[in-house]
């Protein structure tokens, strides 16, 4: 799914939801966000994109985003369009391929607090995109994901969301 950087995010208009990073908690939050969403990171193999050397810091702490976050976890999963050799069906989609650093599959979004009342809405797969194919996103988002640490900025009644901008009003669910 391509959705040029920057551009106003549209891939669902169910709100965002966080479930609980614990894998043990069937707890989580939904709601529609009191922030502007831009997309970051929706490649596609058919559409062009900027790559570079990511600057010191980055690689680390877009990765530690990943590991804390899984918003708006849907269904199934998507392939990176980049990797030519198909996958057999013995190989966990959660795997790195043989010479990557980081899975090929992904399910998932993260979302980076951004300039003044903006989150960046990127794929998981982006990790993947930035360690194995050099794919150097947008200076705004490189500038918020170095600035954002998941482990300290933390909503106050939720602080086990990951994310520091959840509404005061929204009530946690369980699924049951």
């Amino acid at each position: 799914m391509f959705y040029e950087d920057l551009s106003r995010y549209e891939y669902t208009s169910d709100g965002d939801t966080f479930p609980d990073p614990d894998p043990n908690s069937l707890r989580f939050v939904c709601f529609q966000p009191p922030y502007e969403r831009l997309n970051v990171g929706w490649l596609s193999g058919d559409e062009p994109w900027t790559s570079g050397p990511a600057p010191v810091g980055f690689t680390n702490n877009l990765l530690s985003i990943i590991e804390a976050q899984a918003i708006n976890l849907m269904m199934g999963i998507h392939p990176c369009d980049f990797c030519a050799i198909p996958f057999d069906d013995l190989h966990p989609w959660y795997v790195p391929r043989p010479d990557n650093h980081h899975a090929s599959w992904g399910t998932g979004e993260i979302r980076v607090p951004g300039p003044s009342g903006t989150a960046f809405a990127a794929p998981r797969l982006i990790g993947h995109y930035v360690v194995d194919h050099g794919y150097l996103p947008p200076r705004a988002f490189v500038d918020a994901v170095l600035a954002f640490d998941p482990d300290a900025h933390r909503a106050a009644r939720h602080p086990w969301i990951p994310f520091p901008w959840i509404p005061d009003d929204v009530e946690a669910q369980w699924i049951e």
